[in-house]
C-alpha cells in the first residue's frame, strides 16, 4: 500500500488536525485502487477504549469525496475513518472489462483493502451500493469484526423505479465546461428529491462528483459502468436480500432514509427496524437518494450510534 498526506485540516479550535491521507492498494487482479483516510484526531488514552474505526463505502458511481463532511466530523470525535473508491470510480483504475464492475468483484477489492489496512474491528457506513456491500459482508465478517452497519438510504429491497431513473442518467453528461454546468444537470435530474437545495448546495455536490481534467470538468467514473444497468427492465427478477439482512441481527444497525427517497421506501425501512432487535432508523428531512451527510443533526445521529457500539 502506498500513501500520501493531503493538506492538514484545521478544527474550529484552530488546533491542527492529522493530515488526510490518500492511499492505494492492489486489487486481486492487479488494478491500482484508491482510498482516503482521516486518522483519529484524539490520541489513545491509556486504559480507555478507542472509538471504532469507520469504513465508508460509496454509491454506484460515487467516490470518497461523498464522505468528506462526515469523515471530518467523526475524525474530531476520535474515529479513524477510511473511504474507498471502487474500480472505475474516483482515483481508482478503470477496468478494461466492464463486466468486472460487479458486486462480487468489488467484494474482493474491499476485502483486499481491509487486509492491507489492518482493520481488525470496524463499522461500515454504506451509501446505496455501499450498503449492498455491507449486506454481503455480513456473511464474511462476524460481529466481532464488522461490529455495526449504517445503511445510508439502502435496504434489502430496492424500488425498481429508482433503478430505472439511475440507469437513464448513468454514463450521460460525462463532460461539462464547468462545475456550474454539472450543478445545473444535477439540479435538473435530482431537484425534486432535494427541494431545499440552493445553488451553493448543487455546486458543492458537483464538486464531489466531478473534477477538472484536460480543460474540462469530467464525472469521476467510467461511463462503461452504465452497462451494468442497461439490460434491466421490469421483468428482471429482484434478488431476495432479506436473508442477508437477517445475518446482521447480531450487531447494531442504523438506517438513514432521505424523506423524498425513491429507492428506499418507508415500508422497507420499517421492516428493517421491526425485524431487527437492535436497529434504529432516522429520516433526513428535505433530502432524497441519497442523503449527502452534510448536516450537523445527521452527524450527531451517526456519532451517537457509533458510541453505542
Amino acid at each position: 500500500m502506498t500513501s500520501a498526506p493531503q493538506e492538514a485540516l484545521v478544527s474550529s479550535s484552530t488546533a491542527p488536525m492529522p493530515p488526510v491521507v490518500d492511499f492505494t492498494w492492489k486489487s486481486p487482479d492487479g488494478l491500482t485502487l484508491s482510498g482516503c483516510e482521516w486518522p483519529s484526531a484524539k490520541p489513545d488514552s491509556e486504559g480507555a477504549a478507542s472509538p471504532i474505526p469507520v469504513l465508508c463505502l460509496p454509491g454506484l458511481s460515487r467516490n470518497t469525496r461523498d464522505f468528506n463532511e462526515i469523515a471530518r466530523f467523526l475524525q474530531t470525535c476520535g474515529h479513524r475513518v477510511i473511504a474507498l473508491d471502487y474500480r472505475g470510480r474516483g482515483k481508482s483504475d478503470w477496468d478494461p472489462d466492464w463486466r468486472n464492475y460487479a458486486l462480487t468483484v468489488e467484494d474482493k477489492d474491499i476485502d483486499a483493502a481491509i487486509a492491507e489496512l489492518g482493520l481488525d474491528r470496524f463499522a461500515v457506513l454504506g451509501t446505496s451500493r455501499g450498503g449492498l456491500h455491507a449486506l454481503a459482508m455480513g456473511l464474511r465478517y462476524p460481529a466481532s469484526r464488522m461490529a455495526a452497519v449504517i445503511f445510508n438510504d439502502i435496504g434489502p429491497h430496492i424500488e425498481m423505479r429508482a433503478i430505472h431513473r439511475i440507469a437513464a442518467t448513468l454514463g450521460h453528461h460525462m463532460k461539462c465546461a464547468s462545475h456550474e454546468d454539472v450543478a445545473a444537470n444535477l439540479e435538473h435530474t435530482l431537484g425534486y428529491q432535494f427541494p431545499a437545495f440552493g445553488k451553493a448546495d448543487w455546486l458543492k455536490l458537483a464538486g464531489q462528483l466531478a473534477s477538472e481534467q484536460d480543460g474540462h470538468v469530467m464525472m469521476d467514473y467510467d461511463p462503461a459502468l452504465a452497462h451494468q444497468l442497461a439490460s434491466l427492465d421490469d421483468a428482471t427478477p429482484t434478488p431476495d436480500l432479506w436473508p442477508l439482512y437477517e445475518k446482521l441481527t447480531d450487531r447494531p444497525v442504523l438506517v438513514l432514509r432521505g424523506e423524498h427517497s425513491d429507492l428506499l421506501s418507508p415500508e422497507t425501512c420499517r421492516r428493517m427496524t421491526d425485524n431487527h432487535p437492535n436497529a434504529t432508523a432516522k429520516t433526513i428531512p428535505g433530502q432524497g437518494h441519497a442523503p449527502v451527510l452534510w448536516d450537523g443533526e445527521t452527524h450527531k445521529t451517526i456519532s451517537d450510534f457509533l458510541k453505542s457500539v
